[in-house]
């Protein structure tokens, strides 16, 4: 009976206990609820008063800090702590004394400025205080995971307000979360700027998260952090107008050390953000200085010994790319061995690496004779004849365009790179372009030809040879101007050949698309000075004198001639000497 009535006064006293745990539980949320309240209604106050306005921007940003930090705390359900019982009661008295402080700026009932000043700077020191105080509590373990809600982002055309709201939410958890809320309030922010940009621009403004990714990104013993940092980094260095912020902030420098010693997740990123930085030469002094250009370089050699990825390379490669117009950095890539790496990574299957490969080694050597002579001898000319391989279907339409400016601009200077050029079967290869290539690549490959068979004698026998001159004849009858004046250019510099003369005359249809060219209709609708060219130097021959001498377009040359256009005139004079001057009168009477 004893031992019964004993075990029911236990019980009776634990219940007890739990009532009042449960009051004392539902008291602190109250009191959390209320000066959250109390604090959001501060802020809007703020807002109407006049004086003291830069005391009070900071008054007001420091108790939306708290308010999040606070608001994370009820989300957390640990109101009935102690230590942040202690908070929330201090904060009380903070924050009421606020509300006094206000309420008279706000009515102008302050016995003097200096002691309202003092009085703003102490209470900005206090706020200060119940932040720290507050963070030592998420450091302590007190907010665990399984209770870290964070607060629900806004939906599509929310108020810049509440976006600030819910980032600056994301930011306490941050600044006083364990691992685990930094990962996921990181996590959240990254999807935000991913999807909308709106909340990059609320990020850059609130400066603080900026400096709190610089932070993390040299956790590297919290590496989801560190690359969920890099992230958000990259997506804001995207931004041309956001650049500048992050360099101020002192980006550069951890965003080396990512580069040289995070996991590939995290370089890839750090990456990405260089090159994006790069685009601005001012920053490639900062970059070198901090040992970027030897950690690029590492990446793009694959130094660290591992398998190249084009998803890191790449990047790397185009940050390169970018600070070669450094003249002191170009130098000292050259010495450490860049042109050899840049050619082998040509040969990439992927095709962003492969472009900026290219566009590098045609930076690198532009208007730079000795590096040019250096590039063709450790194999460069040879490996961008191999992307242009017709038979190779790795290589994209850009990728081919991309390789044939960088033939012309590496190789066009001199006669002895166009031989090796020739020597490779580049000038089968333009040919191919020229009769089965894509619109653009067709027009690129027009053009190349042009300026290839202007620099070298070599060049317009072999492309005679080739069969150049029948296609070029085609492109006479384009409906582009420019297409049109390229391809007679391209001829008159062709039949300066006697062989190349001789091979042309002796087709009929190259004959009759050419003349028909001096249709009066026609004559008109471009530049005739190359046309009247070609047909000068084919007069040079029997065949093409007589061919020209009985078409049925020499009088419209004629007509051309005696409406005082100069190259006609010459031409007229030209056929009409020696044996052929009767006969040109018998047709012209």
């Amino acid at each position: 009976m004893r031992a019964t009535m004993g075990e029911e006064e236990k019980q009776r006293a634990k219940e007890t206990e739990q009532s009042q745990n449960s009051s004392e539980s539902s008291s602190g949320k109250s009191s959390l609820r209320r000066i959250i309240e109390s604090i959001t209604s501060l802020i809007s106050l703020s807002y109407s008063i006049k004086i003291f306005s830069a005391k009070w921007q900071t008054i007001r940003t420091k108790l939306e800090d708290l308010n999040s930090g606070l608001v994370a705390v009820q989300n957390c359900e640990a109101s009935e702590n102690p230590a942040v019982s202690g908070i929330v009661s201090n904060t009380w008295k903070t924050v009421n004394e606020c509300h006094e402080l206000a309420r008279r700026c706000v009515d102008l009932s302050y016995s003097g400025k200096l002691l309202m000043q003092s009085d703003l700077d102490m209470l900005s020191a206090r706020l200060d205080l119940h932040a720290r105080n507050l963070s030592e509590v998420y450091n302590a373990g007190v907010l665990t995971r399984r209770f870290a809600i964070v607060v629900s982002r806004p939906g599509n055309g929310a108020c810049r307000d509440d976006m600030r709201f819910y980032v600056r939410d994301l930011m306490t958890r941050m600044k006083i979360g364990d691992a685990e809320m930094k990962r996921q309030a990181l996590l959240n922010l990254y999807e935000a700027v991913v999807e909308d940009d709106k909340y990059v621009k609320v990020v850059v403004e609130h400066g603080e998260i900026v400096h709190l990714l610089i932070r993390f990104l040299d956790f590297s013993h919290e590496v989801e952090i560190q690359e969920l940092s890099a992230k958000i980094v990259s997506v804001i260095s995207g931004f041309r107008s956001y650049k500048a912020v992050l360099v101020g902030a002192g980006i550069i420098a951890p965003l080396i050390r990512v580069l040289e010693s995070a996991r590939e997740a995290g370089k890839e990123e750090a990456a990405k953000s260089l090159q994006r930085l790069t685009e601005n030469s001012d920053n490639g002094w900062s970059i070198s200085a901090h040992g970027g250009v030897t950690a690029l370089l590492k990446l793009c050699s694959g130094g660290d010994g591992g398998e190249i990825r084009s998803e890191l390379v790449g990047p790397a490669c185009g940050a390169l790319k970018n600070l070669v117009g450094i003249e002191e950095i170009k130098r000292f890539m050259v010495e450490g061995g860049v042109i050899s790496t840049f050619i082998r990574l040509t040969r990439s299957k992927d095709e962003v690496l492969q472009i900026n490969s290219i566009e590098f080694l045609q930076n690198i050597a532009s208007g730079d004779d000795a590096i040019r002579i250096m590039v063709a001898k450790e194999g460069g000319i040879r490996a961008l004849v191999h992307v242009l391989e017709p038979r190779s279907v790795a290589c994209s339409c850009k990728v081919r365009e991309t390789a044939l400016r960088a033939i012309e601009n590496l190789c066009f200077w001199n006669a002895n790179s166009i031989s090796v050029l020739i020597k490779y079967g580049f000038v089968d290869q333009l040919m191919f372009f020229l009769r089965n290539g894509e619109v653009s690549l067709q027009e690129l490959a027009l053009k190349v030809a042009i300026r290839m068979c202007g620099k070298s004698e070599e060049a317009r026998k072999a492309m005679g040879d080739a069969n150049f001159m029948t296609e070029l004849v085609n492109f006479l009858d384009s409906k582009s101007f420019e297409v049109r004046d390229m391809a007679a250019e391209a001829l008159s510099n062709m039949v300066s050949v006697p062989k190349n003369r001789k091979r042309f005359v002796q087709d009929d249809r190259n004959m009759c698309l050419l003349l028909q060219r001096f249709n009066p209709e026609q004559v008109n609708s471009g530049n005739t000075k190359p046309l009247f060219s070609i047909l000068m130097s084919l007069t040079s021959c029997n065949g093409g004198r007589k061919k020209i001498a009985h078409s049925g377009y020499l009088k419209n040359i004629q007509k051309l001639a005696e409406n005082e256009v100069s190259d006609a005139k010459k031409l007229v004079k030209k056929l009409s000497t020696n044996r052929f001057r009767s006969m040109l009168s018998g047709i012209w009477r």
